[in-house]
């Protein structure tokens, strides 16, 4: 029997995604990935100021918006010749800023978006103690009411009652972890969202030994949430969920730009990063190269009607919803012309198969507790061990960092706008590999792309009809029960998607038969 399921729409993401599945025999045997909303920030921006790239980019997200300025900034340092001249002080408050994001977006991600997959949050209706953050979730299941943990699937909560009582519990007290990330970012970035020290030729904030002491001090508690409730509390949901280290494993291609700049070499494919840049595949788990001039997109199934297989430094943006085949406002870029996966799985496989430390200790011990080798990484579950080693990794190397900034020295160089230049940025937001592109005519924006990390992941079929990472991902999933399908929302879930998801059911005839509101 075939099926086609819709589920519209998949709330705990970010933005508009709409996802078919036909299921056929129980199994998903074609899966379409659908962006849903366009915005046109690249139109936005032709004809302004160059300096504005990083303020108006920054409004693509209000989740991830310090990924942006990051990207803009590094596009603005070359196209202005500056990017071999950003004094230490200034490369090290944008790596604090950079991960600081990371940190609020990772347990954002588990708590707040994805564990209620996982966690039944009714097993409090009975709960009898005192403390205040059950007792709140208790107060909205005594009213009839689950808000905000509704809509939401039923049928497959396996966690023992007292983990799914920690869990959350631990749910709400991240609200307040996730709100001192923000505060880290905003010692050095001034606000979140939106930040306003990070700008060409480095930053804008001074150092003091009061902003390192008070970011310090909000670090250490984050780290303590990161060490003893968060990554225990994802092996506690692998224990039990093992199987989704077999669901959801997608192409096994993975790519990375790198991240947190460790000097300010010019050209971007040589500069030595915390995170290494580079690809790698599940098929043999050994290092590849990585040359930016390969990346290009399709847009045969894209609603537009630009040229296609263009690199996003001679990018198009001409939207055309009445395109025929076309079915997501997302292009589907590709590298080389093949299918890549970016964002937290892509970095730490690309550390651990070049032997970078912490990474591969972090993943070992993590693996040996379920008897299992890298190539688990590869599936729904990875992805979550991912961010959270990551979270690990990322809030130790900041006490690193914080401690190598010199009050008193330069955060930043001076430069001028040329009358003509182009520029690129490669970055990693926390959702993955993140590009920003420039032309400059008449020291003004002629153009300017971006190709952000769902763009990659949530891309739909290209010019040769291969699915993107997602659609992969989600086919030759079984699916017990296609009214019931929460197998579905947990891998796209995984992947952390920054567009709003819709999944619709119809039948063979295109008849829509159930219409399901996920939470």
């Amino acid at each position: 029997m075939t099926r086609h399921i819709v589920i519209d729409p998949i709330t705990r993401i970010e933005g508009h995604l709409k996802i078919e599945a036909v299921v056929d025999d129980g199994v998903v045997k074609e899966a379409k990935s659908s962006g849903m909303l366009w915005r046109g920030i690249e139109k936005i921006l032709k004809g302004r100021d160059p300096l504005d790239a990083q303020r108006i980019t920054q409004r693509i997200c209000g989740v991830c918006p310090a990924g942006h300025s990051i990207a803009s900034s590094l596009n603005l340092d070359s196209a202005l010749g500056v990017d071999d001249k950003i004094p230490d002080n200034g490369r090290i408050i944008r790596n604090l800023i950079l991960g600081a994001n990371y940190l609020q977006s990772h347990i954002l991600h588990f708590y707040h978006l994805a564990a209620l997959d996982f966690v039944d949050v009714t097993a409090v209706a009975d709960y009898a103690g005192t403390d205040p953050h059950l007792s709140q979730v208790r107060s909205f299941i005594s009213h009839g009411s689950l808000a905000p943990f509704f809509p939401r699937y039923e049928g497959d909560y396996r966690l023992p009652k007292k983990a799914n009582i920690e869990a959350t519990r631990h749910y709400v007290e991240a609200l307040n972890l996730r709100r001192q990330c923000q505060e880290l970012l905003s010692i050095f970035g001034g606000h979140m969202p939106h930040n306003v020290c990070v700008i060409p030729g480095g930053a804008t904030e001074t150092v003091t030994i009061d902003k390192i002491a008070d970011f310090h001090w909000r670090l250490h508690k984050v780290q303590h949430f990161i060490e003893n409730i968060y990554i225990p509390e994802v092996l506690a949901v692998a224990g039990v969920y093992s199987d989704y280290f077999g669901i959801g494993g997608g192409c096994g291609n993975y790519l990375t730009y790198g991240s947190f700049d460790l000097d300010s070499e010019p050209d971007l494919t040589k500069r030595r990063r915390f995170f290494p840049q580079g690809r790698t595949s599940a098929k043999n788990l050994k290092p590849q190269a990585f040359d930016p001039a390969k990346i290009a997109e399709h847009v045969t199934h894209s609603w537009y009607s630009s040229d296609t297989k263009l690199h996003p430094s001679k990018g198009q943006t001409v939207p055309d919803h009445k395109k025929k085949d076309a079915y997501s406002w997302l292009k589907s870029p590709r590298y080389d012309g093949e299918v890549y996966e970016v964002g937290p799985l892509a970095r730490q496989i690309n550390a651990y198969v070049r032997g970078e430390q912490p990474t591969v200790g972090l993943v070992d011990s993590v693996l040996s507790q379920f008897n299992a080798g890298p190539e688990a990484l590869v599936s729904t579950l990875g992805r979550h061990a991912a961010r959270a080693i990551e979270a690990k990794i990322v809030s130790d190397q900041m006490q690193e960092w914080l401690m190598e900034l010199k009050p008193g020295e330069p955060v930043h160089t001076h430069f001028e706008i040329p009358e003509k230049s182009q520029g690129m940025g490669l970055a990693e937001a926390a959702r993955g590999a993140l590009g920003h592109w420039i032309s400059i005519k008449d020291k003004a924006i002629a153009s300017y792309q971006c190709v952000v990390p769902t763009t990659w992941n949530g891309s739909p079929r290209d010019d040769d009809g291969i699915p993107g990472p997602m659609e992969q991902a989600l086919e030759g999933t079984p699916v017990k029960d296609p009214d019931n399908p929460f197998e579905l929302v947990r891998i796209v879930r995984s992947f952390d998607p920054c567009i709003a998801c819709a999944v619709h059911v119809v039948n063979a005839k295109g008849r829509e038969m159930n219409k399901f509101a996920i939470g």
